[in-house]
């Protein structure tokens, strides 16, 4: 009997059923929607940064919760991690593929939620 075992990977033409507490899916959707990945995936948008650079453009964050942050959406292959063996490392961040597919449509989202906005000092 399999029911409620979800499978981690879904074959050809299957999907993940997301609804499941276990669906790997799920857990992507979870960090990409965290409080802090968003942003991430927002910040690189443009340009790969370097985590100082990244900190100081996320105004808020501190370097543990952008640490985490990274780890997850790195381990999810959403961002990618280059380590300069210098004295101190020079780590830098950037959107893989996968990271750039789903960051296009969140851009777009911030985008469209400015636009909506009263001009800043406007009533």
């Amino acid at each position: 009997m399999t029911e409620g075992v979800q499978h981690r990977r879904a074959g050809t033409g299957e999907r993940y059923d997301v609804f499941h507490t276990d669906c790997l899916a799920r857990d992507v959707v979870d960090h990409v929607t965290s409080r802090w990945g968003i942003w991430v995936l927002i910040a690189l948008r443009r340009n790969d940064l370097r985590f100082y650079e990244l900190r100081e453009s996320i105004q808020g964050i501190s370097e543990k919760m952008l640490a985490q942050t990274l780890r997850v959406l790195v381990e999810d292959g959403l961002v990618w991690r280059k380590v300069e063996p210098t004295t101190p490392p020079q780590v830098t961040y950037g959107l893989t593929e996968f990271g750039r597919d789903i960051g296009e449509p969140l851009t777009d989202l911030f985008d469209r939620i400015t636009r909506r906005l009263s001009p800043l000092g406007a009533p």
